[in-house]
Formats: structure tokens, C-alpha cells, sequence
């Protein structure tokens, strides 16, 4: 599988998706984000709503998450947003606002 990387130094205005594993380490402000992966890194930031397999949160997410496979948000994590998957992860220390929807296959 491919790899899309949105930098630190980016900013990106708009949707953006794709069937790759993507990668956000910068910016991205949009109605949505759609990938296969969606891993946001730390100090990355989705002002989005996010449609993917899986979705890793290390960074920011402000928008709804609708995950076919997984949801995980990492301990550094942040997200502020609704979340429908099967399978959900908070790490202790993670910080969530929303409702959180599993079981859904």
C-alpha cells in the first residue's frame, strides 16, 4: 500500500481523499477526509470529518470519524467529534468530546 504525506509546513483547504494509507503531519481544513489509513501525527490537525478503514489519532481531530475497522486515539491525542466504528481505542491520557457508536460491522 501507498503512502500520502501532508507535511508539517502544509496546510491543506478542501477535501481530500484517496485510497492510499494518508498520513497528516500538517494542516487540513475541509468537509472531509477519506483514505484507507488515516494516521493524524502529532502536532497534525484535521478540521474535518473523517471516512476511512482506520483512523489513528496522535494529533488533532475536530469532526465526526465513521471507521469501517478501528478508531484508536493515542494518549497525546485529541478529538472533538462523533465516532461510529466497531472497534474504539482511548489511550489513558487521551482527550475526547463527543459520543462514541460501536458495534457496527
Amino acid at each position: 500500500m501507498s503512502k500520502t504525506f501532508i507535511g508539517p509546513s502544509l496546510t491543506v483547504e478542501g477535501d481530500v481523499e484517496g485510497e492510499d494509507e494518508l498520513v497528516i503531519a500538517g494542516t487540513v481544513r475541509g468537509a472531509r477526509v477519506q483514505g484507507k489509513e488515516v494516521l493524524v501525527e502529532k502536532g497534525g490537525q484535521v478540521e474535518a470529518s473523517v471516512e476511512a478503514d482506520s483512523l489513528r489519532v496522535s494529533g488533532r481531530v475536530q469532526g465526526n470519524a465513521n471507521a469501517r475497522a478501528r478508531v484508536e486515539l493515542a494518549a497525546e491525542g485529541q478529538m472533538e467529534g462523533d465516532v461510529r466504528a466497531p472497534r474504539v481505542v482511548l489511550a489513558d491520557g487521551a482527550r475526547f468530546k463527543g459520543h462514541i457508536e460501536t458495534g457496527i460491522e
